[in-house]
């Protein structure tokens, strides 16, 4: 356009109330979406139980449904889960079944059950697909999150993932390659169930 002479206004199309962008190709050649899912309410550390072996309490399975009823309601899907292989959150990645596009079932990686590293990004970018969910626990979830976002995993304890919280990220996953996209509080999602 000429110097000089105004453009004119750019229409900008809302999303439908409720829903989170759609991965489209524009994304998948950048990277990819990454779901991060902290497991649901599980019972509370105790000596007679290895930490590993904590289940979900009846609660926590309950409103964990309600979240993934929730992230149904903005039409989040995933193409692949992985989950930590601590019992807590192979139950929620049970629960989190009908998140996946084509069925299946979800993948245990023992990456998520420690500080991340780059045996965790190759996992995650060996999953080849566009949206890739992980099921894990704190404070590693926030130490990835603030990895893929900052470059350095040291101020992970400034996200507030709790349990059964979801945080969405798009990009590549490499440290500093991915931007957060949303932060949804458990509550927020069992309120759109």
């Amino acid at each position: 356009m000429a110097r000089g002479v105004p453009r004119p206004p750019q229409v900008v199309k809302a999303r439908p109330r409720g829903t989170l962008p759609r991965v489209g190709a524009r994304v998948y050649r950048r990277g990819m979406e990454l779901v991060v899912i902290r497991h649901a309410i599980a019972i509370e550390r105790n000596p007679e139980v290895e930490d590993a072996e904590r289940s979900l309490t009846e609660r926590g399975r309950r409103r964990f449904k309600q979240v993934v009823r929730g992230l149904r309601a903005l039409d989040l899907r995933v193409d692949r889960i992985l989950a930590s292989p601590w019992r807590r959150a192979a139950e929620t990645a049970d629960l989190a079944l009908p998140l996946l596009r084509s069925g299946g079932s979800a993948e245990l990686c023992v990456h998520l059950c420690a500080p991340p590293r780059a045996e965790l990004l190759s996992a995650i970018a060996a999953a080849a697909v566009p949206r890739v969910a992980i099921i894990g626990h704190e404070p590693w979830l926030g130490e990835l999150i603030a990895l893929v976002t900052t470059g350095e995993a040291r101020h992970g304890e400034t996200i507030p993932l709790k349990k059964g919280g979801v945080a969405v990220l798009d990009g590549a996953p490499t440290p500093g390659g991915m931007h957060l996209r949303a932060l949804l509080p458990p509550r927020v999602l069992r309120r759109l169930a």
